[in-house]
Formats: C-alpha cells, structure tokens, sequence
C-alpha cells in the first residue's frame, strides 16, 4: 500500500508525518510557465472548433499561452470553457431553443480570439487570489514629466523583463531592486505601475506599516507571502512603499525587535538564497537617509532613483493629462503651469479635481 497525500499548506502539516518512514517524499506541483500553460491550452482546446492553419495549429496559442501568467491547469479549463460559452452566447440570438440546432449552423459554429478575450475578464487566476495582485492599466503617457527617470526605468526593469534572453547572451545579471526617492506626491506610485504594465507584468504593492504585525515571527511571514507569490506569478513587480517605515537601519535595540526581523528577512529574501528570475523590487520613500544600508549594496537595491517635484514643462504635461477629456474654453494651460511653481503631480491633480467641482456648482 501507498500513501499519496496532496496539500496547498505543507507548512500546517505536522513534523511527525514529514520523517522518513512516513511521508518520504515531497514533491512540489507550482504553477506552470509559459510552455506549461501552452500545452495545457492545448488539452483542453484540442477537440474545439477554433480556426486553425494548414497544419492544424492555432495560431493564437503562444499568445494566450503568453498572457496568462498565475493561470494553473484548472483555470486555463475554466478559461477554455468560458471561451466556448461566450462562442454560444454569439449564436444563440440564431438558435430556437425550443428546436434542435440546425446541422449547417453547428457547421458554422467556432469559437474565435475575442471569445478568448471576453473569458479573461471572467476567470481570475487562482495565484492571484491569496496576495492582492493587480494587473495596471497605467501607460508611460498617462505619466507626465519625469523623461529622465522612465528612461531609467525601462532600462532597469522593463528590459529585463520583456527581453530576459538579451541579458543572458550578454552574461549580465538584471538588477534585483531600485528605490524610489523624492516628496510626497510626485507619482513614484504611478510611476511603477506603469513599468508593470509597459512589461506586461503583474504588480504587488504593499505599505510598509500593513506588513508590521505585533505577534512574532507574522511580520516575517507576511513578507515570506509576498515574495512566494510574486515568484508564482512571474514577470511581477514587488512594489513595497513607505519603504522607511519597513527597512529603518537596524539599531539592535530591544523597542525595534520587529522591523530589525523584517530588515533580515528581506535581505535574506533578496540575496539571491531563493531563485528571484522574473521578480524585480521597487522601493518608495520620502526619507532614503534611515534605510538600513545594508539594503542599499549592489545585489539588493542596485540603484536609486530621484522623483522630485516637476518642472515647468513637465507640470504643463500633467495638466495636458488631467485635462484630456475636458471641454476646455479660454484656459491657457501655459500661464497656469508657469504660476504651479513647487506643485507635485497630486497636487496638479488635486487643482483640476477642485476646478471641476467648482464648475458644476456653478451650472
């Protein structure tokens, strides 16, 4: 007789049942990568009616086999199935339901790329679930300003991650992390979201102050979650804001026992002990002065970056952004980003917001 037991929480299960004699062996089932995902697309696309070429193939494949990052083999079934009721629901405006289905229209019947696309939008990948894991929709346009620092920016964290195989070739190692520096307000939030999106990755973000926790060792281990899941979900981005407040220099002192453990663990988390491919950390603070320096060493957080307060041409894009959409008459956004003198991109946001309240009160 054998014993096969299956778990998602190997960590909750006793010791006693983990020795040789009892369970010998553990092996772990992750969450398939990009040639995972394409064969089990495969499966479960094998008998559907979808538009194929001369060889039989899909062309769209590789394409979701892409995109679906975080999707484990239930989900990628439930997408396939989704995909095909959203085929149905196209027909069914042609379908008697009091009938049997015409043969030549069951002929006609095919489940097409927008069917596809229409089930993302309903089936959540089961590794996104646990961590809040977002998905941005924030381009490099909707950022205005800072050219300088987004150029950094995609040279740091989207190559790497959009082109990893050029890294290879070339034998570098991508940078592990980068901090985000500069006032309150001047859109480092925004700013790595739109790296996540313009690098098609997923996106963590976490304050520092929610990770600290009174009970020992459940900072530690929240921070463990984090860097698990990212790791599932690759390409991801681990956001940690107010970044002063989670990593202060460590003083040895009895009063700062948590964040001193939570220092070690995200240096332990990053020193390259677990594989991190596919995961880059962005680091946000308005007080670079109190991290702890270790963290700031080559391998860790490999550069650092200013955000500071836009200039004048950067505060007339920002207005151009916010303003988009707004029947404009006789603003001269020109003299109004010349007198913003000291606004950050919140507060230029927080003007056109007031503009707008002040109008309607008026109508």
């Amino acid at each position: 007789m054998i014993v096969i037991a299956a778990t998602n929480r190997p960590d909750a299960i006793d010791q006693a049942l983990r020795r040789p004699g009892r369970f010998d062996r553990e092996i772990e089932i992750g969450i398939p990568d990009r040639e995972g995902r394409r064969e089990v697309l495969q499966v479960h696309t094998r008998g559907m009616p979808i538009k194929r070429d001369k060889e039989g193939h899909w062309k769209e494949l590789d394409h979701f086999a892409e995109i679906t990052h975080g999707f484990v083999g239930a989900d990628l079934a439930a997408l396939a199935r989704e995909a095909a009721m959203s085929a149905l629901r196209r027909y069914l405006p042609e379908i008697d339901l009091d009938e049997p289905i015409p043969s030549k229209l069951l002929q006609e019947m095919e489940v097409q790329q927008g069917d596809f696309k229409e089930a993302l939008k309903d089936v959540e990948p089961s590794a996104l679930r646990e961590v809040m894991v977002e998905i941005p929709k924030i381009k490099w346009d909707q950022v205005g300003g800072l050219e300088e620092v987004k150029q950094k920016l995609k040279e740091t964290v989207e190559w790497p991650l959009t082109n990893p195989q050029g890294f290879e070739r070339l034998g570098i190692t991508p940078p592990r992390g980068m901090v985000l520096y500069g006032p309150p307000g001047t859109g480092k939030t925004l700013i790595a979201k739109a790296v996540a999106t313009e690098s098609s990755a997923n996106f963590i973000a976490i304050k520092g102050p929610e990770v600290m926790s009174k009970w020992v060792g459940e900072s530690e281990k929240k921070l463990r979650e984090v860097f698990r899941k990212a790791k599932q979900v690759s390409p991801c981005i681990i956001f940690l804001d107010e970044l002063d407040a989670l990593a202060p220099a460590r003083t040895g002192g009895s009063e700062n026992k948590v964040s001193d453990r939570l220092v070690d663990q995200l240096l332990t988390s990053m020193d390259g002990l677990e594989n991190l491919e596919g995961v880059i950390i962005i680091g946000a603070t308005n007080r670079p002065e109190i991290i702890d320096p270790a963290l700031l060493r080559p391998g860790r957080f490999d550069r650092m970056l200013l955000v500071n307060e836009p200039d004048e041409e950067a505060r007339r894009k920002i207005l151009d952004i916010h303003t988009r959409n707004m029947p404009l008459k006789k603003v001269n956004l020109d003299k109004i980003s010349r007198k913003m003198v000291g606004y950050t991109g919140a507060d230029i946001e927080g003007v056109v917001r007031r503009s707008c309240d002040t109008c309607l009160k008026r109508k």
